[in-house]
């Protein structure tokens, strides 16, 4: 017997319960069609938002990047990564953000289990969204603070919380700003009310609303009106940017105490030249055609409508994200395998990424998407639904 054995016995569980998954190919780049494991199809997958990893400006920046620097930042940022091309990156994010700095860090994911253990410790409250993404519950565990999780978007249930909390040295709540598998937007003015009267921290993951919400792109924040106040803004360069890395936009005091505490920063390799470079000119090209976020909800409430009218259950969404519930992961799986016969990718979405029973197809449209492309994909649900 093998000290191994236990592996092919959970992962014949995970088939059996509908949960396995496998990758596939994408053999061309992430546009309206795509090249999946050889075939042509429709993708619905992609958090590509604008379009704009393909952006001939973007494109372009990257090459010339390239040329200039060479393909790899060859040392982490305090020894030798830290290309100029950070400090253009970095003061275009804040300006973008309206904060007094930002830092970027490798990914998303770095940034949220970087920056949480150095807002919050063992003495500490962290109060959590029930949806919030892994990278958060990854950041509190890492912080070894105390967590009090809040209902989804339940402002009520979190007053409950912050007035039960009283010994705490310090408190933090923590939220996505769109939920990335529900599309659905937290109640920023309600948080930060709460946190002014509590004296917490506000921590927001911007990652699926920065470049289509807001002023120019500018995210959730600005989409609420609530410029100015004391938000501490994470975000992606990877979705509506269409590039890669995370970023904390704060104070410029926050910005330092990263510089120096932060693990996800201290001890990653910087990012390649290109990556900083098409994230910079992908913010330009943000701020210069709002046309695009027109058309990228255009698409999204086309899609929704024609969804409900098909008879599917969609989750309530204001955003580029719809999640079309099925329930149990078998269903799910069976529908994207319909669907992809049909020339639509749209990717099933089971436990553990979402709850138990909450199975679903979660689509995403792109500002770049056909009209024709759009219609093929009302089309192969249409031929689906009573799977």
């Amino acid at each position: 017997m093998s000290s191994y054995d236990w592996l092919n016995t959970e992962y014949a569980a995970i088939e059996q319960a509908g949960l396995r998954r496998h990758l596939r190919t994408v053999m061309t780049a992430p546009t309206g069609t795509i090249n999946l494991d050889g075939r042509d199809v429709v993708l619905l997958g992609s958090n590509n938002y604008l379009g704009l990893s393909t952006h001939p400006q973007v494109i372009a920046a990257a090459v010339e990047a390239t040329q200039t620097f060479g393909t790899g930042a060859s040392g982490s940022r305090l020894i030798s990564g830290n290309s100029e091309l950070y400090t253009t990156l970095e003061t275009n994010l804040a300006k973008t953000k309206g904060t007094e700095a930002a830092l970027v860090f490798s990914s998303g994911y770095a940034a949220n289990t970087s920056i949480i253990p150095v807002l919050a410790g063992e003495d500490d409250l962290i109060l959590s969204d029930a949806l919030n993404h892994a990278s958060i519950i990854d950041g509190c565990r890492l912080s070894r603070a105390t967590k009090k999780v809040y209902r989804h978007c339940d402002a009520e249930h979190l007053k409950i919380l912050l007035s039960e909390s009283t010994t705490f040295r310090r408190k933090l709540i923590v939220t996505d700003s769109v939920f990335s598998m529900d599309g659905d937007i937290a109640s920023l003015p309600d948080i930060c009310d709460l946190a002014a009267q509590h004296n917490a921290m506000v921590l927001v993951d911007d990652a699926h609303g920065f470049g289509v919400l807001g002023k120019d792109g500018s995210g959730t924040v600005s989409h609420f009106g609530l410029e100015g106040q004391e938000i501490i803004q994470m975000g992606t360069l990877s979705k509506a940017v269409g590039a890669l890395g995370g970023y904390i936009a704060g104070s410029r005091t926050l910005i330092e105490m990263l510089i120096n505490q932060a693990r996800g920063f201290i001890f990653t390799t910087g990012l390649p030249p290109a990556t900083l470079a098409a994230a910079n000119a992908a913010l330009d090209v943000i701020r210069s055609s709002p046309e695009l976020q027109q058309r990228l909800f255009s698409h999204a409430k086309h899609l929704k409508t024609a969804l409900i009218d098909l008879g599917y259950t969609v989750l309530p969404s204001e955003t580029q994200i719809l999640a079309v519930l099925l329930g149990n992961p078998q269903r799910a799986t069976r529908v994207a395998e319909t669907l992809l016969t049909e020339g639509i990718y749209a990717p099933a979405i089971r436990p553990p990424a979402v709850p138990s029973g909450t199975s679903r197809l979660r689509l995403t449209v792109m500002a770049t998407h056909t009209e024709a492309e759009i219609q093929k994909a009302i089309a192969g649900f249409a031929k689906a639904k009573d799977l």
